[in-house]
């Protein structure tokens, strides 16, 4: 069995820009601020109601880009859940953090509050990539993928709650689930019907994707929690397990970063 390579990226955190005006539209055509979109955000940890704070795809610690396109792709196709995350510059310099997960193109990282607390956009942040290009999973680092084998999921949804996302390649995007109010979790594991990502992500009957939550919800029609896939096949021969009250996903302690 051939040997996944590791490659080392660069990530800088994104400073939040709105546009001018600064409004956007809700599903209801009433205007709203896009609040915690990017960049660093405090207090916002994974278990937390992917409903429970009034922002816009608010995602926990830190969204990263490079403002190279091709490199920016790179970061994006290559980091894995659960690759080693290491601040480069500025006053949190040599700090340590996990990756979580893709958001349009970006990538997610989680680091302890004290640590956000001393990041600024525009530092930079090595990314150790592990993982892509394994038979046995997408997206995710091969050291974790024992410990997620087996465990439930939060919920099974349908493929038409699927919005942003749809068309994308699924190693750089996550699939946005149009639901209004739902009892998950940053971190939720979901199972999504009818889906399949080996590809571009689209609907495909007989297939089935499970995927992690990764950012919260949105009023902006067509979009909603973040879902980042991490496994697809076919629906009959994946052994997918619903305990919508017992589930744990992907925890701060799994990734080997208590209280991120």
């Amino acid at each position: 069995m051939s040997t996944l390579v590791r490659t080392t990226l660069l990530g800088v955190v994104e400073t939040p820009r709105l546009g001018s005006p600064p409004h956007l539209v809700d599903r209801d055509g009433l205007p709203y601020i896009p609040t915690a979109t990017g960049g660093v955000v405090l207090g916002l940890r994974l278990g937390d109601g992917v409903f429970d704070f009034d922002a816009d795809h608010a995602a926990p610690g830190v969204t990263l880009s490079h403002p190279d396109p091709a490199a920016n792709h790179a970061l994006t196709a290559y980091a894995c859940l659960g690759n080693a995350a290491v601040v480069r510059t500025g006053d949190a310099r040599g700090a340590g953090g996990r990756v979580l997960g893709k958001r349009d193109g970006r990538v997610i990282a989680v680091f302890t509050q004290d640590v956000l607390a001393r990041m600024l956009p525009g530092d930079q942040v090595a990314i150790h990539a592990h993982g892509q290009g394994s038979a046995d999973s997408l997206n995710v680092d091969p050291a974790l993928v024992p410990a997620l084998r087996g465990r439930s999921v939060r919920a099974r949804v349908p493929s038409y709650l699927v919005g942003n996302g749809f068309g994308r390649p699924a190693h750089q995007w996550d699939l946005d689930l149009q639901v209004s109010a739902a009892h998950w979790r940053l971190g939720d594991l979901v199972c999504i019907d009818d889906v399949d990502v080996r590809h571009n992500a689209g609907r495909r009957e007989g297939w089935s994707t499970v995927a992690v939550l990764v950012h919260g919800g949105s009023p902006l029609p067509g979009h909603g929690p973040g879902a980042m896939p991490i496994l697809c096949g076919p629906t009959a021969e994946m052994d997918v397990r619903v305990d919508p009250t017992g589930h744990v996903g992907v925890t701060a302690d799994l990734l080997g970063c208590p209280g991120a």
